[in-house]
């Protein structure tokens, strides 16, 4: 709660005339708590999943047929029941598992010094603690995905998210509720270690979610702007470790590649896509000139 009475005092306390989305904020947040503030994250969690997702549905319905040559396991074809368990299975874990991680967590939100006044950050610093947001999460996220891939982990608890061998959209967040939990973990450590606005801590989570949904989508598009991402995976590259499931050595990473290169576990993956390359130049032998 934003301790201005008013715009006119708000602008005296910072010295200055608030910008058009600093009132904005005003109006919206002056008089709620920031504990509902905070409470926000589960409000966007259900919306993005809920939205995000389907246009990948309507693609894997067959709405728009001429966008089959972009699934990347063409032959695994997609159900509406299918779709729409996974997605009651992912609110249910939103209801009874990720909002509660949220509302506890939400002391050390205030411990850790997520602000929710005036002035709001600038553009350069919201861009680069995203950045730094995304590169520490996908190093810890990487670490705890291998743990996750041990026989006893694997077995008990991250199994469950390997149930789609060809995921889709609405899998990306479908796991057991103990990896749910451990793998928040990573997603608090950038703000914990580099502490914002609370718009910012918003604007990470959507961003995450996303891009999990993205990589999770299990088509390849190539107008996505992710593409021009340095080091960015993306749907193909986490397709792959899908694929091959429990018994997969590769493609850790929850977003970007340098950890599997530069821990060789992108061996498989690389030798995958060799085989698959000599595949494509035997049949059409013009496209390897």
């Amino acid at each position: 709660m934003l301790p201005y009475q008013s715009l006119e005092e708000a602008e005296l306390a910072l010295g200055r005339a608030l910008s058009v989305a600093e009132k904005l904020w005003f109006q919206y947040s002056a008089q709620k708590p920031d504990f509902i503030l905070h409470c926000h994250n589960i409000l966007f969690a259900m919306l993005f999943y809920t939205l995000a997702p389907l246009p990948f549905v309507f693609i894997g319905l067959g709405w728009f047929k001429n966008m089959d040559k972009f699934k990347i396991q063409p032959k695994v074809k997609d159900s509406f029941s299918n779709m729409f368990k996974c997605y009651k299975d992912v609110m249910r874990s939103n209801v009874f598992v990720t909002g509660p991680v949220q509302v506890i967590s939400y002391p050390s939100i205030q411990w850790i010094g997520i602000r929710t006044g005036l002035p709001l950050p600038s553009l350069a610093e919201v861009f680069w603690q995203i950045v730094v947001y995304f590169i520490i999460e996908d190093f810890s996220n990487y670490w705890i995905h291998r743990m996750l891939h041990t026989k006893w982990a694997y077995k008990n608890i991250h199994s469950v998210h390997h149930e789609y061998t060809a995921p889709i959209g609405f899998a990306a967040p479908y796991a057991h509720w103990a990896e749910i939990w451990i793998l928040g973990m990573p997603s608090f450590l950038g703000p914990a270690l580099v502490p914002g606005h609370i718009t910012t801590y918003w604007l990470w989570f959507i961003l995450r979610q996303l891009e999990a949904i993205e990589t999770h989508s299990g088509y390849v598009l190539p107008w996505s702007p992710t593409k021009y991402i340095p080091f960015y995976g993306g749907a193909e590259y986490h397709d792959y470790h899908h694929f091959v499931g429990e018994q997969s050595k590769s493609n850790f990473a929850s977003i970007f590649t340098y950890c599997d290169y530069i821990y060789g576990t992108n061996k498989g993956y690389r030798a995958h896509k060799q085989v698959l390359e000599k595949a494509k130049n035997l049949q059409d032998p013009s496209a390897s000139k």
